[in-house]
């Protein structure tokens, strides 16, 4: 039995523009031990449905509109506000995308692990404290104990990371949700936070959602992926399956945007994009999202006229795609552009 099943999530924000329609039916399950990688361009949904997960969308204007969210047998759209906030940070554990800004400045890293250990455990602040120390020797940052005083201004980008990694494992959550957690960090750093994560993700056997718009990091550090584009899941599949087989045609030129070694150095060539841009989500087209974008489209096409529905085109890979591309022959990526 997965340990989060999310079926058919709808999270719509309520604004006088309109109702936009930020997550529209989107459906995947997490099993214990195992990560889940959630990738696509930014204002896809992929944050808007983590934030749904734990319960932290701005009520108003948002508003879940109908799907559940069930966490190890209780449907978490149904709880209390006052359950919710018990399994925040004790169950359910989320690393925010900018540590910087969700570190509190006038606070030191010391108080800030503390108080979340003590708001789930009754320990006094010596106890909490020597907890405070072992998770930033876990989660190995030098000088744990002579570090734990220190504001967030005195730690790198990638010591920051940890901090925050640290609070989100103060409570030995069983899902970790780590919202863009290389962004703004140089590769070097990136490579260790994720080597960091799959370690404690082992070592803790928890269950873990990445988001993230690089598939670079999902390559790495996912065991299945989720393909978001405006509002829906466009693709879903385990990740060798995905990168050797990618079927959705947004898939297709995600990967073809990702530059690739060839012998010892990078290969020579044109990186593509993508043209146009994403749909307006208060006014989304009625059929394929992807269409107005899409190279296999046309006027005629039944893309255009009907929405796809996500269908097992495979064994545990599914697709929502009117083209996709184990169906046509060849295949003709976004706008080319000079490395």
């Amino acid at each position: 039995m997965a340990l989060l099943e999310v079926n058919d999530l709808s999270t719509h924000f309520f604004t006088r523009e309109g109702e936009v329609r930020a997550v529209d039916g989107v459906t995947f399950s997490v099993e214990r031990g195992k990560t889940l990688g959630i990738v696509g361009e930014s204002g896809c949904g992929k944050s808007v449905t983590a934030l749904s997960i734990m319960g932290l969308i701005p009520r108003p204007p948002a508003k879940i509109v109908a799907g559940s969210v069930v966490f190890d047998g209780q449907d978490l759209t149904k709880l209390p506000e006052k359950r919710l906030e018990d399994l925040r940070g004790r169950e359910i554990a989320m690393i925010f995308q900018d540590p910087m800004t969700s570190l509190n400045p006038t606070l030191t890293i010391g108080l800030q692990i503390t108080e979340t250990i003590r708001r789930h455990y009754d320990v006094s602040k010596q106890d909490a404290r020597k907890k405070a120390i072992e998770l930033l020797e876990e989660v190995r940052v030098p000088r744990a104990a002579n570090r734990l005083d220190d504001y967030p201004h005195r730690f790198s980008g990638g010591m920051r990371q940890r901090v925050m990694i640290a609070i989100a494992l103060s409570c030995d959550p069983k899902l970790l949700i780590a919202d863009e957690p290389t962004t703004a960090l140089d590769v070097t750093v990136q490579a260790s936070v994720l080597d960091l994560l799959d370690d404690l993700r082992h070592e803790h056997d928890m269950a873990m959602i990445i988001i993230t718009h690089d598939m670079g990091v999902v390559a790495e550090a996912a065991d299945d992926i989720v393909v978001m584009y405006a509002g829906q899941i466009v693709e879903h599949a385990g990740v060798q399956e995905l990168f050797d087989r990618p079927e959705h045609p947004y898939t297709e030129a995600l990967l073809g945007a990702l530059p690739q070694l060839e012998g010892e150095g990078i290969r020579e060539g044109r990186l593509t994009a993508i043209p146009g841009r994403p749909p307006d989500l208060i006014n989304p087209p009625p059929a394929c999202r992807f269409a107005p974008r899409c190279p296999y489209a046309n006027e005629n096409d039944t893309c255009t006229t009907h929405m796809p529905e996500l269908r097992e085109i495979r064994p545990n890979h599914w697709v929502r795609s009117a083209h996709p591309v184990s169906e046509r022959e060849g295949s003709r990526l976004g706008t080319e552009v000079p490395v």
